[in-house]
């Protein structure tokens, strides 16, 4: 079997091949994660990142490579989550960037846009580390330019580029000490691999299904029964993209959606730099083709007219769902003219937390916008990016509160063209509080960014957890159901009992220049427990201030910073 030459359909085939076998591996990726903590996420994070892009790619009907690839670009990057998914969105960025002109790809356009793949994930992180998916993905765009000049055949192409890719993945171990020490190689680029591995199956003609979960999307048509007809207030089914002359401004986003409420319902608008994708039930197409004619020329036109078909149980659904969501509308703009214009403010907050308590502290400290999830479920670049449009001011400052979460936090404020966004790089909810602390309202925003920057490297950050299995870290032998302490560098306490743990690790946080130790509970430990491991701290260290506070955090017994 040989082929010289692929197209769009072939290439989307392919993708959705390689979505569906990363997801198909992601737990076992998680358990390829060094620290064997009870939220080892990388497959997890890569698997959403990738779904996010797929569900955009299956969305499309019959694309040509210049909306394939913007798809799978824009999908991912707003579905980004984990520095893994990071990563990977942008080997995808990189990738469609390079294939995007081209109506068929064959060996050597593939290997200039793998190439560009890993120039572009190198680019989006300030210190690459060797011995992860940066490594793989390098070690495969290497073969795939040697390869460019020894052969035509995709498939050997394809198979020799992911032979090589697996064999540089089998050395990371050698790379990272750590994971010598795990006796794993690194889940990202075992992640990597899948996704190749996947689309090859595709390339190879195996049977797969490429059918992608939740893919519903604007390409969908409503069908009802005859009796059903009567029931549709708006008869034409109109779906079309636009190729826009410049991109929509979120003025011209809304007022769009406007225009078009006031004709039809079921209204989908997304829009991206160069295109948007819109669907509406109208009883008058033409009005909203001649609106949209004012933002670019338009593709991929279809009416339908939705009293000729034949399925009454999807508009039902489709009602009731356009129903809910006009009633939540309806309860939103009531609420928003009873509350009066939001003034902008000229500086504002948006946190990632991890549990009720600390929800709380973040609020009493003026965060405007709490973003749920942190450790136990990064949240993805789109999560942030709607917490960014919710708050109204001039500067943003976001505090990612995990060192997981900051790639995606650079990422979404790259794609905020009309607000100031300044992302504080806090590892942990301790720096997250102390960054909110230091932030002084008379001063700018460049000079609260430098003060809060500068504060977070005074603060030491501990967590108290478990271990779901046997490794060896760090040269300590680590048994499944250990206590586990993980300081700001790795774990640097183990044992069989909690609070001795505990204790174990703050010996090594606490210094001559100490002078707090705040203690944040979660959701598996009592006030009556935490109290009296306060107490005995205290004990422990009589010249120091010990604050006990509720976090509500799962997972993590405690949560712990030193200043």
């Amino acid at each position: 079997m040989e082929i010289s030459t692929i197209d769009a359909s072939q290439v989307a085939k392919m993708f959705l091949a390689g979505a569906k076998n990363l997801e198909a591996k992601k737990e076992w990726i998680n358990e390829l994660n060094v620290f064997p903590v009870p939220d080892g996420d990388t497959g997890t994070n890569m698997s959403m990142t990738i779904m996010s892009a797929a569900r955009e790619v299956s969305a499309l009907d019959n694309p040509d490579m210049k909306s394939l690839c913007k798809a799978i670009s824009s999908g991912s990057l707003r579905g980004a989550r984990g520095n893994s998914g990071v990563i990977l969105s942008q080997l995808l960025r990189g990738f469609t960037k390079g294939v995007a002109e081209y109506d068929e790809i064959d060996v050597m356009i593939l290997s200039e846009a793998l190439q560009k793949a890993v120039d572009t994930a190198y680019k989006a992180v300030m210190k690459p580390k060797e011995g992860t998916i940066l490594t793989v993905a390098k070690a495969g765009a290497h073969r795939a330019l040697e390869l460019a000049e020894e052969t035509d055949d995709l498939v050997y192409f394809v198979s020799e580029v992911i032979k090589e890719a697996d064999r540089m993945l089998q050395k990371t171990p050698d790379m990272l000490p750590v994971l010598k020490q795990a006796g794993v190689v690194d889940s990202g680029g075992q992640g990597l691999v899948e996704v190749l591995k996947g689309a090859n199956d595709a390339l190879l003609g195996k049977e797969i299904d490429y059918t992608i979960e939740g893919a519903a999307s604007a390409g969908t048509v409503t069908k009802i029964t005859p009796q059903a007809e009567a029931d549709i207030k708006f008869g034409y089914c109109t779906e079309f993209i636009i190729m826009l002359n410049k991109p929509m401004t979120d003025k011209q986003e809304r007022d769009f959606k406007s225009y078009l409420e006031s004709i039809g319902d079921s209204i989908v608008v997304v829009a991206d730099d160069e295109i948007t994708k819109v669907h509406v039930h109208t009883n008058d197409p033409g009005l909203a083709i001649q609106r949209a004619l004012t933002y670019g020329a338009l593709s991929r036109m279809k009416i339908d007219n939705m009293r000729e078909e034949h399925q009454e149980k999807l508009i039902k659904d489709a009602e009731k769902l356009a129903q809910q969501q006009k009633e939540e509308e309806e309860e939103a703009k009531k609420q928003a003219e009873q509350e009066g214009p939001v003034e902008e403010k000229d500086m504002a907050f948006i946190s990632v937390s991890i549990g009720e308590g600390i929800n709380e502290i973040f609020r009493s400290l003026g965060v405007d916008e709490i973003i749920e999830g942190g450790q136990t479920m990064n949240p993805s670049t789109e999560d942030i990016l709607e917490a960014i449009e919710k708050v109204h001011a001039k500067s943003i400052f976001i505090l990612p509160n995990n060192k997981n979460i900051i790639l995606a936090a650079n990422q979404a404020a790259t794609l905020v063209k009309e607000k100031h966004v300044i992302v504080i790089p806090t590892k942990t909810v301790p720096q997250g509080i102390a960054a909110l602390i230091n932030y002084i309202p008379e001063n700018t925003p460049q000079e609260n960014e430098a003060a809060m920057k500068a504060e977070i490297e005074n603060v030491k950050s501990g967590q108290v957890t478990y271990a779901v299995r046997d490794t060896i870290i760090n040269e300590k032998e680590i048994k499944r159901g250990d206590y586990m302490g993980i300081g700001d560098s790795g774990i640097i306490s183990v044992g069989k009992d909690r609070d001795e743990t505990l204790k174990e690790m703050l010996s090594k946080l606490v210094d001559e220049d100490s002078a707090l130790i705040s203690l944040y509970y979660g959701d598996e430990i009592t006030e009556e427990e935490a109290e009296k491991v306060g107490a005995e701290l205290g004990e422990l260290y009589p010249d120091l201030d010990v604050e006990v506070n509720y976090g509500g955090q799962p997972v993590y017994y405690y949560v712990i910073s030193v200043e």
